[in-house]
């Protein structure tokens, strides 16, 4: 079975959790906002009101996500269906646009902020050159996707159900596809516990890169 999973927000965490994706040699991508990233690594917001959660500066992008691909999450993660249409498109536009700049390479993935989309979203989404669009809707299969701008993941990595869920798509040698945020693994148990994941699931199946899943 194939293997796929997406992280949103370009956090600090990311690197701890890529250190552990590094060693069980498993694929993920990361969506990012680029104008929320400064010259210098800053404090957004609070997760659950204690948690700090830290931005990446600008200038460790690179570095920090060297072999791993990165996709749109648009420019400064605004609610897309609440403004209007125009600024939805620059935002989902130009956040492409500027990743490719950075990185030098196509970027061919979007993740809606908040989850939220609607068909005129979905329409700038495909015009600016995106080839899917995650959801944060949960399903039972991701494939067939009957649009790949709302492309639905199996679950949250958090989701309790989260091996149930993976046992039904192993039983149909299936893909089966997660998305988070790395600030939600918060204490040392949580992170052996995301480590024990990853190396589950890298002796039972094919890490994929997103993008290879539409080709």
């Amino acid at each position: 079975m194939k293997l796929a999973q997406c992280w949103d927000d370009g956090n600090v965490d990311d690197i701890r959790l890529i250190e552990i994706l590094r060693k069980y040699q498993a694929k993920a991508s990361f969506n990012l906002n680029f104008d929320l990233h400064a010259e210098e690594r800053r404090c957004g917001w609070k997760y659950r009101g204690t948690k700090e959660v830290f931005k990446l500066a600008k200038g460790e992008l690179k570095s920090v996500y060297e072999g791993f691909l990165v996709a749109n999450h648009t420019l400064t993660h605004p609610h897309l269906t609440q403004i209007p249409i125009e600024q939805a498109a620059r935002e989902i536009r130009e956040g492409r646009e500027k990743i490719e700049q950075h990185f030098g390479y196509a970027v061919k993935g979007f993740a809606y902020p908040f989850g939220e989309y609607n068909p005129a979203v979905q329409e700038a989404v495909r015009a600016s050159g995106h080839v899917y669009a995650r959801t944060v809707v949960s399903v039972p299969e991701i494939f067939p996707s009957l649009d790949p701008t709302a492309f639905h993941a199996n679950c949250h990595f958090l989701a309790p159900d989260f091996w149930e869920k993976f046992e039904h798509v192993k039983s149909g040698n299936g893909t089966f596809y997660f998305w988070g945020h790395s600030y939600e693994i918060i204490t040392e148990d949580d992170w052996k516990n995301y480590e024990d994941k990853i190396a589950r699931l890298s002796r039972e199946g094919e890490w994929v890169n997103l993008p290879d899943l539409f080709v």
